[in-house]
């Protein structure tokens, strides 16, 4: 039986029309206050815990090899994926496209306490509970066993479903834009898997999840010598009709799925030996954008499967979700294109990594810290490489900023907000990363004008990192992140200030889940930077939004909190067993 919850609904003649003001809206009543939380259930009905994996009954589905981490194709070094050239070009098989999503989606390890067991995955996410499901647009393809169509990725089993046959020669007009070899990845999120425990802050959450997964997806296929993009020229309904979630039939009576978000894939150019030749000079301007009139004709197709039921029951319908699912729909397509680089060619074995791990490795172990033991420091060195890492260089053309920062399409929006505690180096107290160096000088005059704003000691010249404020930052860090000890035993923290209204003004109300995107993408790759040197982090979800704000004074709306993170040494809980991902699989 729902259990009933007394909601504040506004007087319908106070509910904004336009969908900007909505958003802001929806912003708004979700904040977290010292005094009171967003709303939420209040408990967690377990009875009714959505399952975290989605099937759909009668549509065939095609295991994908399990790879040993030996076997091919072998993970290159994890600092040779950040550089160009330095990974061997893969072609699109059943073997690479096995190890993609092993790098992407897939389950990483079982974790068991006693009789319960729970799965972990290698894109990171709130509570564990995993509201993005991952497709991929397959062509035909010569020495690729799969059908043209589409397909949906079932992590648990590590295959993929035929969810449509398309004609081989209409996926063929739809992708005739793109580079030789591209194929297609989507992205939709059921938002109740995170409404059941977090309430109407949900939608945060699993915006939250597509950046995670966006990451994660670009990072896996550097590992494989293949490009990404985000066609975001598209509009929503035109990534529904290409995903099937338009298709209420498919979904009758179970959890829908929300479309988020299309990529396009490709490999960067030939395997000749140990010589990789980046041919993208030779291409055409690539698209972000599909032609809805192709993808309306592709999707007259023959589909199958019905989605499985998820939970029995679900308490409580976030009906804020809805609205802001609604308000922030891109209906809009544009027209947008990115220009390869001119040709050049690398080759493989001229770099040496001698020190770095396998981004295999790392990719496998990451997990989100659960506490840090207080006394772990890092380097100034290290510190300043993971703030490097986060730095997109929108100076560039898209194409030719580091990876992962070369898949998105749009200027940085978020900026950091840092609590440094331990690093070896640094004075402790408050830093401000500025991801935009042209966007200083409205960051300044959008805060408290009696900070420092100085240069931070021995920090690289490109680096726009600037010291705020001297002093013991701990306990603060730890008061604004919904009083969390992870917060301040780490080495740092930080909150993520996304510039918001004005953002949302001149862009569009659908611009409110980039700035999510675009934070959990952030967060990815420094998730995947603290293993790479020995330490951990987590991602904060819970945290108080205007007292962040209150610390450097910004004024009105023109910056909000979106995300928090925290990186540091883990304490290992040794209650817990870890078990092989797939184990279940190979026994069947």
């Amino acid at each position: 039986m729902a259990t009933e919850i007394p909601l504040y609904r506004e007087p319908i003649e106070t509910v904004p029309t336009d969908p900007v003001d909505r958003v802001i809206r929806y912003h708004i009543q979700t904040k977290h206050h010292f005094n009171r939380y967003a709303r939420a259930l209040g408990y967690l009905d377990w009875a009714n815990q959505p399952d975290p994996f989605r099937r759909f009954e009668g549509a065939s589905l095609v295991s994908l090899p399990l790879l040993k981490p030996d076997e091919d194709p072998v993970s290159p070094p994890y600092d040779a994926i950040y550089q160009p050239g330095a990974v061997a070009c893969q072609p699109v098989t059943m073997r690479t496209l096995s190890r993609f999503f092993e790098f992407a989606l897939a389950l990483s390890a079982w974790k068991k306490a006693g009789e319960s067991e729970w799965p972990l995955r290698s894109n990171p996410s709130s509570g564990n509970l995993h509201p993005t499901e991952g497709y991929v647009v397959m062509p035909q393809i010569e020495g690729l066993d799969l059908k043209p169509g589409l397909y949906h990725y079932a992590p648990k089993e590590h295959g993929l479903e035929l969810r449509a046959e398309f004609a081989a020669e209409q996926i063929a007009r739809l992708l005739a834009p793109f580079p030789p070899g591209a194929f297609l990845f989507g992205l939709t999120s059921v938002h109740w898997r995170e409404a059941w425990k977090y309430g109407e802050r949900a939608f945060r959450y699993c915006n939250h999840d597509v950046g995670h997964a966006i990451g994660s997806a670009r990072i896996a296929a550097a590992t494989l010598g293949w490009n990404m993009a985000l066609l975001d020229g598209t509009s929503q309904e035109t990534v529904a009709l290409l995903l099937g979630t338009n298709k209420v039939e498919d979904f009758a009576e179970v959890e829908s799925e929300h479309p988020d978000c299309l990529a396009v894939m490709w490999p960067l150019g030939d395997v000749n030996g140990e010589t990789l030749d980046v041919k993208r000079g030779k291409l055409p301007e690539i698209p972000l954008f599909l032609d809805p009139a192709v993808v309306k004709d592709v999707a007259k197709c023959t589909w199958y499967g019905k989605a499985n039921r998820l939970s029995g029951e679900h308490g409580v319908e976030w009906e804020i979700i809805d609205e802001a699912a609604v308000a922030s729909w891109k209906s809009s397509s544009e027209h947008t294109s990115v220009t390869p680089s001119v040709s050049v060619t690398f080759h493989v074995s001229r770099f040496t990594f001698h020190d770095s791990p396998l981004a295999g490795q790392v990719i496998r172990q990451r997990r989100s810290a659960v506490s840090f033991d207080g006394k772990t420091s890092i380097s100034a060195a290290t510190f300043f490489r993971m703030m490097e890492r986060v730095m997109p260089r929108a100076d560039r053309p898209q194409l030719d900023r580091p990876m992962p920062w070369d898949a998105w399409p749009y200027e940085p929006a978020i900026h950091l907000l840092i609590f440094v505690h331990r690093v070896e180096g640094l004075t402790p107290g408050l830093y401000f990363l500025v991801r935009d160096p042209k966007k200083l000088s409205p960051i300044q005059h959008s805060m408290n004008s009696e900070l420092i704003w100085s240069s931070t000691p021995n920090c690289p010249d490109d680096l726009s990192l600037y010291w705020l404020l001297e002093g013991d930052a701990k306990k603060l860090a730890v008061q604004v992140s919904c009083h969390q000890d992870i917060a301040g035993d780490s080495a740092f923290s930080f909150g993520m200030l996304a510039e918001f209204e004005g953002r949302l003004r001149e862009g569009g109300a659908w611009w409110y889940p980039r700035l999510f995107w675009e934070s959990g993408l952030l967060g990815q790759v420094l998730y995947l930077e603290a293993e790479a040197v020995g330490v951990r982090a987590t991602g904060i979800g819970c945290f108080f939004d205007d007292p962040v704000h209150e610390i450097v004074a910004v004024k009105g709306l023109s910056f909000q909190s979106v995300y928090h993170f925290t990186i540091g040494g883990p304490v290992e809980d040794g209650r817990l067993m870890t078990l092989p991902p797939y184990s279940h699989r190979i026994n069947i």
